[in-house]
């Protein structure tokens, strides 16, 4: 049997052309997608029941076991349509994260923020984290964040490090939640996000922390957020968080993501400008 296998695979690969390869990266991509989907959710378990169903399936068939088969069947059809409704979530985000490849249909990106406003960030960042006040910022890029809007409250404020340290402020009523920033300015406050379902997380990880993660499974967003627990700041980008970031990793980062070659630049010489007039 398996000198047949070995056999059928090799002639196949001997006379196979460019099409064929092409072929066979598309569903070794497909499969790896969805190995991937399933390996950040809980749909492990639900995954092994249907490969056991598939399976008695095939049994009943080669014993000849029609009643059996015919349940199964009819479990299967049935199956079919509830795997739908409930992997709904994930299919849209399998969904999502393949159409964000391909950047060729947003045109050309544009800065998300410039140099001053990412400092500005940054050094609000900073002062939260010496007090350990929890916050979550979030910076939409070419994916809309508008279907989050409504859950909090619109502000369309210039970004100063005194209003975003007032808004995270324990107690206020804008504390709880994240803050989105389009274009340069807070667009809203007290966000509710998605909590991620990845599994692998670190346990010591709370609900602003997956909220963090979660925005970055369904949109190209850079979110950093806060610790109130250790005061540590953190990054997710893609579904993975950059835990325990210091200020100039923190800029580095937010810079390389958020900021244009060319803003970059400005923003360089202007810093230096700063700090030779302090220093002359």
């Amino acid at each position: 049997m398996l000198g047949r296998i070995t056999t059928f695979l090799w002639s196949y690969f001997r006379t196979a052309g460019i099409r064929d390869v092409v072929d066979i990266l598309v569903v070794a991509y497909l499969i790896y997608a969805v190995l991937s989907v399933i390996h950040r959710t809980s749909a492990g378990g639900v995954i092994k029941g249907i490969l056991l169903v598939l399976a008695a399936l095939w049994v009943s068939s080669i014993l000849r076991l029609t009643l059996i088969g015919f349940l199964l069947r009819q479990i299967a059809q049935i199956g079919a349509v509830a795997l739908i409704v409930l992997f709904q979530p994930e299919l849209r985000r399998f969904l999502e994260s393949f159409g964000g490849r391909f950047k060729f249909f947003a045109g050309k990106r544009k800065a998300t923020a410039d140099e001053e406003i990412v400092e500005t960030v940054v050094a609000a960042c900073c002062d939260l984290a010496r007090t350990k006040t929890g916050a979550l910022i979030v910076f939409e890029k070419t994916a809309t964040l508008s279907d989050y809007v409504t859950s909090g409250t619109v502000l369309s404020a210039v970004i100063t490090a005194e209003l975003l340290k007032n808004i995270f402020f324990p107690n206020t009523p804008l504390h709880d939640g994240a803050v989105l920033i389009r274009e340069g300015k807070i667009l809203a406050a007290a966000c509710m996000l998605p909590l991620s379902s990845n599994s692998s997380l670190p346990k010591d990880l709370g609900m602003r922390h997956h909220a963090a993660v979660g925005i970055t499974e369904r949109c190209d967003a850079i979110s950093v957020v806060v610790s109130e627990e250790t005061g540590s700041i953190s990054v997710a980008d893609g579904g993975i968080i950059k835990r325990h970031l210091t200020r100039e990793s923190l800029l580095k980062l937010l810079r390389s993501e958020l900021v244009t070659v060319k803003d970059s630049r400005v923003g360089t010489i202007r810093g230096a400008l700063k700090n030779r007039a302090k220093n002359g």
